[in-house]
C-alpha cells in the first residue's frame, strides 16, 4: 500500500510537472501590487496597502502563491451600548495568506483570473474614541476572493478580505465598563501591480 502511494505521487508530480511546461508563460513569479484599502463599516477611513505575492504555475491554469500584505486604515469601531458610532485610530495590519489564481485564458497576453486564499490576519490594536476603549493587537484566521487580470507584466484586481470581528470592553465618561463593542476587520483591496518573472517562455 504504502508503495502504491509513493508511485501515485510520484505519477501525480510528474504530471504537473509536464502540463507546466506546456504553458506559453514561465512557471514562477512574482506580483508586487499598490492599492486602496477599504473596510467595513460607516465611521472607518480608507487607507493603502501594499503586497508581495510569489507564485508558481502548477498547471497553466493555476497558480498557488503566499500573499503577504500590509494595509494602513481606520477600522471601524462599531457602535456602543447607546448606539453611538466610535471613531478608530488609524494603524496598520498585516496578512499572510495561501492563494490560489485560476486563469481564464492562460495562454493569451491578457488573462482574466478568480482566485482565494485562507490564512493568518495579524489584527493592529484599535482606540475608539467615544467610550475612551481600547482593543488589543491579535491574529485571526480569515479567507480572501478575488478576480482581475493580467496584461503582460501588469495586474489589476478586486479583493475582499474576509476577517472576524474584534470584540473589546470600552469606558464610558465615568469610568464604567462597556461591554459589546466590536471592530470590523473586512476590508477590500483595489490594487494596480507588476508581474515580475513569469514572462512567455522562448
Amino acid at each position: 500500500m504504502k508503495n502504491f502511494l509513493a508511485i501515485l505521487i510520484l505519477t501525480t508530480i510528474v504530471s504537473l510537472s509536464a502540463k507546466s511546461q506546456e504553458s506559453a508563460f514561465k512557471p514562477f513569479k512574482v506580483d508586487v501590487s499598490l492599492g486602496y484599502a477599504i473596510p467595513g463599516g460607516d465611521g472607518a477611513k480608507g487607507g493603502v496597502l501594499f503586497a508581495v505575492e510569489p507564485k508558481y504555475a502548477v498547471i497553466p491554469n493555476l497558480s498557488v502563491g503566499l500573499r503577504m500584505e500590509a494595509a494602513v486604515m481606520a477600522r471601524f469601531g462599531g457602535y456602543d451600548e447607546s448606539g453611538n458610532a466610535t471613531e478608530a485610530s488609524v494603524k496598520a495590519s498585516g496578512a499572510y495568506l495561501v492563494t490560489g489564481d485560476y486563469y481564464f485564458r492562460p495562454n493569451k497576453s491578457f488573462r482574466p483570473f478568480t482566485g482565494s486564499g485562507v490564512g493568518i490576519f495579524s489584527i493592529a490594536g484599535i482606540q475608539a474614541t467615544t467610550t475612551s476603549g481600547e482593543a488589543s493587537a491579535g491574529t485571526k484566521f480569515g479567507g480572501m476572493v478575488r478576480s482581475g487580470f493580467e496584461f503582460s507584466h501588469f495586474r489589476f484586481g478586486i479583493e475582499y478580505n474576509i476577517v472576524p470581528k474584534t470584540k473589546y470592553t470600552g469606558y464610558d465618561g465615568d469610568g464604567n465598563p462597556t461591554s459589546g463593542l466590536t471592530s470590523n476587520n473586512s476590508y477590500m483591496g483595489i490594487k494596480i501591480g507588476a508581474v515580475i518573472g513569469g514572462g512567455r517562455r522562448k
